[in-house]
């Protein structure tokens, strides 16, 4: 029997506020059962073994930077951070672009999603996807937050993602750089996405959005994962790819408020988002158990994980792209916090992979060097591991833990954090899940058992009376003493072959430090002048 029918609803209601004035079909708000067997009859997929939908995003395994592109628009101009980050597109050549993507969907099968971004309702986003792709309709149901269905008969939306994976724009006669195109109009309140399949461009989009709307209400949009402790104690970790962000916030002994994007608020945390987004290259399931039995089930997206002709699936295999990724609902979690929201937080943690094997594994900062480090998103590229790396360490800095996501100043989500660690006296904690001893290749990765370790005794409070020591490059409070960690591991000094040669690596880190943040070094004088000593010395 075809699946595929003309929902009972009119187009105009469930197209409205799109633009478009009808289509082939539309399949509105359906939900992941009939989505996956409407995927499998129009061949976008196969299921693995354990009943995962298998898909691939050919060319494009990643997010398409460099076809991003923010409309220059008067309403919003003056407010956005230009440049590599955030292109700019003439509203005429986004008409144009916009125009043709309509024109291409109403041609076409439509699946529409009316989604929650933002589990605080007084910061809720509304937003409406329509795709060509049932698969696509799946991603976006699993990573935003479902109205219940009363809510669904009034649905007007906030934002329309108007979403062509498979169609191929001219970039001349659009004003692009090439056939593909991620397009924000915040004056329209419109997303145009076309030409990648990648899925991410949409959980993506919408995250920038709420980097946008965000701050002017007083509220900081972060790039981290949230969890909650046995106390009520709400813990926020930041990080880039590589440095254990997922990971380490998922603990069986706390509940996991989202695993990638938040706010923080007057009254609390809250996640964007109703799902996971977990980059699943070399999952095992003895270290991350959640996330691999969520990756083995029934309603999850599998991305571009080879799948054998049997239905088993090669987590290890990175044949198609390293960047294979599982999307499944936050219930897929047992111990996931239902309501998406949390208190204030009492600890941040903020995460690097020092491949300099410099930083210590532990450090409390003060609230200027939280800022600091904040702006700095420091973490360390692993030499050979990247096309174009040479043979030592590269340094890596991404404003607020997520540079590529913010279409204002970093300054601004800077101030917001100052004041609410100020205003809600969280302690902050900087993590090194790198290397010791020396460089990558010298040195050796910190366990994530020592790691474990020492996040367990910061968060519940073990190293509130503990001494500690003021090292002397980056002014870091490092603790001298952990229980069940070795004291010469907390000193980075002390576990290289030569003192003299540490010494030269921290230098060196310190000065790259140095001449990042010096383009925000102005902004922030009045707060870098007041404190103890310099941020680096």
């Amino acid at each position: 029997m075809n699946m595929i029918t003309r929902t009972r609803e009119p187009d105009a209601a469930v197209l409205a506020g799109t633009g478009l004035a009808g289509a082939l079909a539309v399949q509105a708000n359906l939900h992941a059962a009939p989505l996956v067997a409407l995927a499998l009859q129009r061949g976008e997929g196969r299921l693995s073994g354990d009943g995962a939908l298998v898909v691939r995003t050919g060319t494009h395994t990643g997010r398409s930077a460099q076809d991003k592109f923010i409309v220059d628009e008067a309403e919003t101009r003056s407010d956005i951070w230009w440049g590599n980050v955030n292109q700019k597109l003439s509203p005429t050549n986004f008409a144009v672009l916009s125009d043709h993507v309509r024109g291409y969907l109403q041609g076409q099968v439509l699946f529409t999603q009316d989604l929650y971004a933002g589990a605080a309702p007084e910061h809720r986003l509304r937003v409406r996807l329509v795709t060509t792709n049932a698969w696509h309709a799946l991603f976006a149901r699993n990573m935003f937050i479902r109205p219940p269905a009363d809510e669904l008969e009034t649905f007007a939306p906030d934002y329309v993602i108007l979403h062509a994976p498979d169609l191929a724009v001219d970039p001349d006669r659009c004003g692009l750089r090439s056939a593909t195109a991620v397009a924000l109009s915040f004056a329209q309140k419109l997303i145009v996405i076309s030409g990648t399949q990648y899925a991410g461009e949409i959980k993506k989009a919408i995250f920038t959005v709420m980097n946008w709307l965000l701050p002017a209400k007083g509220v900081l949009p972060m790039h981290c994962s949230a969890n909650i402790g046995p106390a009520g104690d709400t813990a926020l970790f930041f990080g880039l790819s590589g440095t254990g962000k997922t990971t380490l916030s998922s603990d069986a002994e706390r509940r996991l408020i989202g695993d990638d994007e938040h706010a923080w608020s007057p009254d609390g945390i809250f996640n964007f988002e109703g799902g996971c987004y977990a980059k699943v290259i070399n999952l095992r399931q003895e270290a991350e158990p959640e996330i691999w039995a969520a990756s083995h089930r029934f309603g999850t997206v599998l991305e571009n994980v080879p799948v054998d002709p049997d239905g088993g699936i090669d987590l290890d295999d990175d044949s198609l792209t390293p960047n294979t990724r599982a999307c499944y609902p936050l219930d897929f979690i047992a111990n996931a916090e239902p309501s998406g929201q949390g208190a204030a937080p009492r600890d941040v943690v903020m995460l690097t992979a020092d491949a300099f094997g410099v930083m210590p594994p532990l450090a409390r900062l003060t609230p200027t060097q939280a800022m600091v480090h904040f702006l700095s998103g420091y973490t360390a590229r692993v030499a050979g591991t990247e096309k174009g790396l040479g043979k030592e360490p590269s340094a890596t800095f991404s404003a607020c833990f997520g540079a590529p996501f913010l279409p204002r100043p970093p300054e601004v989500y800077g101030r917001l954090l100052m004041r609410y660690l100020s205003e809600q006296k969280a302690q902050v904690w900087l993590v090194n899940t790198g290397w010791t001893g020396g460089p990558y290749g010298v040195g050796k990765r910190i366990s994530i058992a020592h790691t474990r370790t020492l996040l367990r005794a910061a968060l519940s409070g073990g190293l509130d009376q503990a001494a500690f020591r003021v090292e002397p490059y980056f002014g870091l409070h490092v603790p001298l003493h952990v229980p069940g960690v070795p004291d010469g591991l907390l000193d980075p000094s002390q576990t290289w072959p030569s003192a003299k040669a540490y010494a030269a690596q921290a230098r060196h880190l310190a000065r790259l430090f140095e001449e990042n943040f010096s383009r925000f070094a102005g902004a922030f004088a009045a707060e870098l002048g007041a404190q103890e000593k310099p941020v680096h010395a």
